[in-house]
């Protein structure tokens, strides 16, 4: 009997990153789940937004274990804000619960399913270069602030679950030519995900809290 394709979850697939991290994990030997906010097209509903939607795909998974939890769903509403007069309260709220409280969330409900597997679980945040406190251009608060905040998250998450097997890293996916980065961006969504895959495969308890570019750099925090 051959053995079992290791099971992916990726956040956000419906599009850029996500669509792209979802045929290369295909690719890999995963059998990959994937989500958008209203599902369909062979997608399962997570509406970060609202609060319980993690525990509800987690309800939906019905026991089946994961060797990858990408957390890749996001916002970036606040681009081209103005200091005087833009980023209004109700933009903060929105961004920091997809891109903060969703993330922790949706890593709360599935952890059962990361620790039931075989050998131990792995959780790639997509966060960016821009959660660095060494870039600091200006602009973009709510963003910037918001990918900061998952990062940190994620250094403290390595820490906590390390010691039950579950290996956390953070990545910077490249400035990629989406819907989020623009026509003009550097790199395809394809090269990023191929990138980030090898990330992932390299990712373990030694490595563990690791903050890294897309193809292979440490970033600085």
């Amino acid at each position: 009997m051959p053995p079992k394709p290791p099971i992916a979850l990726i956040t956000g697939a419906s599009r850029g990153i996500g669509a792209a991290l979802a045929h290369e994990l295909t690719s890999r030997g995963y059998e990959v789940i994937g989500t958008s906010t209203k599902g369909g097209d062979g997608l399962l509903p997570l509406d970060l937004l609202d609060p319980h939607a993690p525990a509800a795909l987690a309800k939906t998974l019905s026991g089946r274990s994961l060797d990858l939890l990408v957390c890749n769903a996001g916002l970036y509403l606040d681009k081209g804000q103005s200091l005087a007069d833009g980023y209004p309260s109700e933009m903060w709220a929105t961004e920091f619960a997809v891109n903060v409280t969703g993330v922790f969330l949706t890593v709360q409900a599935l952890l059962p399913a990361l620790q039931s597997g075989d050998a131990g679980g792995k959780i790639a945040i997509i966060s960016s270069q821009m959660a660095s406190h060494s870039r600091a251009p200006g602009g973009s608060y709510i963003y910037r602030a918001s990918k900061a905040a998952a990062l940190n998250l994620g250094r403290n998450l390595a820490t906590d679950l390390k010691s039950v097997g579950i290996a956390v890293g953070i990545y910077h996916p490249g400035w990629v030519q989406t819907d989020m980065g623009g026509t003009g961006a550097e790199i395809s969504a394809e090269q990023s995900a191929k990138g980030l895959s090898d990330r992932f495969a390299a990712l373990s308890l030694t490595t563990t809290g690791c903050f890294e570019t897309w193809d292979g750099r440490a970033h600085a925090y």
